[in-house]
């Protein structure tokens, strides 16, 4: 059993793919002994008194009057965590990003004479220029004893900051094979806007930001309904970007054939992924903004989906074009219009890249698999 201190902004109950996944590796490397440093936000007394792990809360809200306005957050974060370190034999500190959780879990981790593992996710990497908060952020990945890469390409991404080869191990973030899986009720999601048993059905998930490509979607579903494929699109989710979709939805004319749905509950989501023909997000990089994995496909995927994904970031490992889905250049629409329809209209290249993506899915990305290889990566640096 490990012994580990874990530092993450991120958890249980917030959404998004990095609490899920610190909340499902470590509970599957131990027990109590596990002692997670996180933040306290509502509905997290719920979640504390189930979850194996000992959970630690705190108020890590940025102070916008102090300079930095983090400041505070980075105080509360690093004596928690130094006094845990202090009192408890921790076989090592993790943390779930460079900042601000690397930086001090480095900073307690050398003072108590501990490993430090980082966790590095592609996309916070490139979004932050290069002034004060990037040098920081290469201070620590480049003096953390180990980075858990989630791509290929985020690994490339740290190699170009100075991150050493030899520290560098790509664990690819899993899916829950027992929530997304293929066979699930979809009684009264297609019902419920209308839609045909004769029409095919593409769906999208995620936050409404240009990077995504849900735009480029809204343009190349109307090219096909004017071709007269008989489709729906749904969009599922929120943003910056949803007055922008809504303007182009009725300027192409095609209300009642884009649905945007808003935000779809835990239960709800992997029944659309069943519902649908397609999962498509073409997504491409906007100002150094790029997907640093897309988890989203992963559990479209474990459920038998096959995707349409941009070339852009580290999707080329959650997709394998032409194995189990299709990458395209998300910036160019002949591209996306050409992917999409021949996903709609060949059905048993859809059938084949499908079946091919759930395989993958079960054997390479459960998380029973990730802790394993999580596992690994923490014996191969205790034995260096």
């Amino acid at each position: 059993m490990s012994r580990l201190l874990v530092l993450t902004e991120l958890f249980l109950p917030t959404k998004g793919g990095t609490a899920v996944w610190a909340a499902e590796v470590y509970k599957r490397l131990g027990g109590k002994d596990i002692h997670i440093v996180t933040a306290d936000v509502p509905g997290a007394a719920e979640v504390d008194a189930v979850h194996p792990n000992t959970i630690h809360r705190l108020s890590l809200r940025r102070v916008p009057w102090l300079r930095p306005e983090s400041l505070a957050m980075y105080a509360r974060f690093f004596a928690k965590s130094l006094a845990l370190a202090l009192t408890h034999r921790f076989d090592a500190i993790h943390a779930f990003r460079a900042l601000p959780e690397g930086l001090v879990a480095w900073a307690v981790a050398r003072l108590t004479f501990r490993p430090v593992v980082i966790y590095a996710h592609g996309e916070e990497l490139t979004t932050w220029g290069r002034g004060g908060k990037y040098k920081a952020m290469c201070f620590a990945l480049r003096h953390a004893d180990r980075v858990i890469s989630n791509s290929e390409h985020t690994r490339d991404t740290l190699l170009e900051m100075g991150v050493e080869p030899g520290r560098i191990t790509i664990i690819y973030p899993g899916v829950d094979v027992s929530v997304f899986r293929p066979g699930l009720d979809t009684t009264g999601l297609r019902e419920s806007l209308g839609i045909r048993p004769d029409e095919k059905l593409v769906f999208s998930v995620g936050r409404l930001s240009r990077r995504k490509g849900f735009d480029q979607m809204v343009l190349a579903v109307a090219q096909l309904r004017a071709e007269g494929i008989p489709l729906r699109y749904v969009i599922a989710g929120i943003g910056e970007d949803a007055d922008h979709l809504d303007r182009l939805i009725a300027e192409h004319d095609v209300r009642g054939v884009v649905h945007r749905i808003g935000a779809v509950s835990e239960a709800d989501l992997p029944r659309w992924m069943n519902a649908c023909d397609v999962f498509a997000m073409p997504n491409r990089e906007i100002n150094g903004d790029n997907e640093g994995f897309g988890m989203v496909f992963i559990e479209a995927a474990a459920c038998g989906t096959p995707s349409l994904a941009g070339e852009a970031g580290g999707t080329g490992s959650a997709v394998l074009h032409e194995q189990t889905g299709i990458r395209v250049d998300g910036n160019d629409i002949t591209q996306v219009v050409d992917a999409l329809r021949r996903l709609l209209t060949q059905a048993p290249l859809t059938r084949a890249l499908g079946q091919a993506g759930l395989d993958r899915v079960q054997s390479k990305f459960a998380w029973e698999q990730v802790a394993k290889a999580t596992r690994r990566a923490l014996l191969a640096r205790e034995t260096e």
